[in-house]
């Protein structure tokens, strides 16, 4: 069995992986998720956080596995899997990007999204460059993350969201052929996704190929709008 380290995506926190980790368990993985600075129940400022910040998070908990992990990003945290991946190729047997940002040396999440014109995401978001921070509003988040998801997930996340801390965002992911690239990486697609459109992210799988690709016909949280499903996939992919 593997051990799953997943890792959240923007405005989001650990508490996004409430219904995909038990499954994960049952199916006898180990399953590590944290907070990235910033978000959850980190109290960073956002003013604060930077890519930086939340790689070393993530490499700290790779460090601490007694063998490689299977990493999973999902969305903006491709970039951190990818970062993560360039400093601990040999703590990852696989990275899993969960309609995620799968870029090339040089590239900021901020340049793919604004490339992405099909995405929503940005419409619905103020920037507050006082504060380092972009704020998504309730009816943002409906329209371009939890339109396919339960109400009640949606309601729980009004509580939970944070705003997302820019710095992350405009900040170019450095990977080498060397380190990132020897690592495997596999792609869980979103046919239904307004916030990192199917088009986009075949252009990135593509341009970067993954062993394997997985569709799911959800939008952009299918750990909120098909959890069995979403573990299941991840379930096959660890034994890839």
């Amino acid at each position: 069995m593997s051990t799953f380290v997943l890792i959240h995506g923007a405005w989001h926190g650990a508490w996004c992986w409430d219904g995909v980790a038990p499954l994960l368990e049952r199916s006898g993985h180990e399953v590590v998720r944290f907070d990235l600075p910033g978000h959850g129940e980190d109290r960073t400022p956002a003013a604060e956080v930077t890519l930086e910040g939340y790689t070393d998070r993530v490499v700290e908990a790779l460090d601490a596995l007694s063998g490689p992990g299977v990493l999973v990003g999902h969305s903006l945290s491709g970039t951190v899997i990818s970062q993560a991946a360039e400093r601990r190729p040999e703590k990852i047997g696989k990275l899993v990007y969960l309609c995620a940002l799968l870029l090339p040396g040089g590239k900021s999440a901020i340049e793919a999204s604004q490339e992405d014109g099909d995405s929503v995401v940005l419409q619905s978001a103020e920037v507050d460059e006082d504060r380092g921070r972009i704020i998504l509003s309730e009816e943002g988040m409906r329209k371009a993350l939890y339109h396919d998801c339960p109400e009640e997930d949606f309601e729980r996340a009004r509580r939970l969201i944070t705003p997302q801390p820019l710095a992350p965002l405009a900040t170019p992911v450095e990977v080498t052929e060397g380190s990132f690239g020897s690592v495997r990486r596999t792609y869980v697609r979103t046919t239904q996704d307004r916030a990192v459109s199917p088009a986009a992210q075949e252009k990135m799988y593509t341009e970067l190929p993954c062993e394997k690709v997985v569709s799911m016909a959800t939008g952009h949280l299918p750990f909120f709008a098909a959890p069995g499903e979403l573990a299941g996939h991840l379930d096959s992919l660890a034994k890839l």
